[in-house]
């Protein structure tokens, strides 16, 4: 596979659920973490020591008040939107006693896609509120972490399935189905241009 010409041979595409991946990527090497960024993080550095790949790929859903639903949109900047401790006179969304920016950038970008900054965090956002980012998810915050702790490339892509609102439980259960799908589209198309 080639990316921004560059050279990998040793691929693994991530999702959250097994529902996220559907068939469409059965000739891939996968991994399935489970909800949460303690679940990320844990599985993620198991795959690393035991596959050594020389790319991540983030494959799944997300929420956005921003980006159309069904759209898919690359991720390259992530913040841990549940990390708030301003009560001891931190940032909104600094890590205490870190030297980590509140914003981690990491990943790759693939131009034709949009932008986007994903807040991750251990809880399903359903009253998105904060400025600071336009993609929510539960994971890719971990993923990224990890793979810019070990050096590794990162690439994340984020199918839009609801608006973060107060119906984004009954969106997703609807458009899950159609994630894999339109993730693989994007993966197929960009990778025939290159």
């Amino acid at each position: 596979m080639i990316i921004n010409q560059k050279e990998y041979k040793n691929v693994l595409l991530v999702f959250a659920l097994e529902s996220e991946a559907g068939k469409a990527f059965d000739d891939f090497n996968k991994l399935f973490v489970g909800i949460g960024k303690v679940n990320a993080a844990y599985h993620l550095t198991k795959a690393i020591v035991d596959n050594k790949p020389d790319l991540i790929i983030n494959l799944g859903t997300a929420g956005s008040t921003k980006f159309d639903r069904g759209s898919v949109v690359n991720c390259t900047q992530f913040i841990q939107r549940d990390m708030d401790v301003r009560a001891l006179g931190f940032q909104k969304f600094e890590t205490p006693f870190s030297d980590d920016p509140v914003i981690l950038n990491y990943g790759l970008t693939i131009e034709h896609l949009p932008k986007g900054i994903c807040g991750s965090g251990d809880q399903f956002e359903i009253e998105h509120t904060n400025p600071e980012y336009n993609v929510i998810d539960m994971e890719a915050f971990a993923l990224a972490k990890v793979s810019a702790s070990e050096s590794i490339d990162f690439l994340c892509f984020k199918y839009i399935s609801d608006g973060a609102d107060g119906s984004a439980a009954e969106d997703w259960t609807v458009e899950v189905k159609k994630a894999a799908v339109a993730l693989r589209r994007e993966l197929d198309n960009y990778f025939l241009v290159n």
